[in-house]
């Protein structure tokens, strides 16, 4: 039978992250206009999707750049992190761990620097998927295709074999152009049953034993 593989993005995905509009209270708090944080922070936060810079370096740059106290870094790092990592999408979640044995499970998130030590202590990912491959452990994000290429390579799977499924448009279309099957998530219900269609196109592709 051929190999399969079923890859999930995380957040939007596997997590239900709503904006909680903590930017912006924060922006009120400390008195700053509207945008200000992410114009100040914009080349931090996307330092710190790629690991190239560490936690400590981003809670010193959040200190510098937006004039914050130590304890007030904290507390605004605790409500970045709480919007990053939202709760969990127990349905989906579920379907995916039924898979294991059926076929090999992987993660691609676009992340950020301690992202893989926060979700594991939460959401215990690692048990759930056999790879998971993090934007800020191999050093690009998605769309880029070496996103796609890294996680293939870590389940040694061929992307024509593989079912993609990400929030993201722009992510999934990368995921077709780079041969494989992809899924638009809306709702768990489309989703599920888009997973089942793959594994069964699968096996109904598989040899046949005579």
């Amino acid at each position: 039978m051929t190999a399969t593989c079923v890859i999930l993005d995380i957040g939007g995905v596997l997590e239900i992250t709503p904006e909680t509009g903590w930017v912006r209270r924060w922006e009120e708090r400390v008195e700053l206009p509207p945008g200000t944080v992410h114009e100040r922070m914009r080349d931090v936060w996307r330092a710190g999707s790629v690991g190239s810079i560490s936690e400590r370096e981003v809670h010193e740059q959040v200190a510098t750049r937006l004039g914050l106290a130590s304890p007030q870094v904290e507390a605004f790092m605790a409500d970045l992190w709480a919007q990053y990592l939202g709760t969990p999408n127990e349905e989906l979640i579920a379907c995916v761990r039924e898979l294991g044995g059926s076929c090999k499970l992987g993660i691609l998130s676009n992340s950020f620097v301690g992202a893989r030590e926060r979700e594991t202590a939460l959401y215990h990912f690692d048990s759930l998927v056999d790879q998971i491959v993090y934007s800020h452990e191999i050093g690009f994000v998605k769309p880029d295709p070496r996103a796609f290429e890294s996680v293939c390579s870590s389940l040694d799977v061929r992307p024509e074999n593989c079912l993609f499924i990400d929030d993201v448009a722009v992510n999934v279309e990368a995921a077709q152009a780079m041969g494989m099957q992809a899924h638009l998530f809306e709702d768990n219900a489309q989703t599920m049953a888009r997973i089942a269609a793959h594994l069964a196109s699968i096996v109904d592709e598989g040899p046949s034993v005579g």
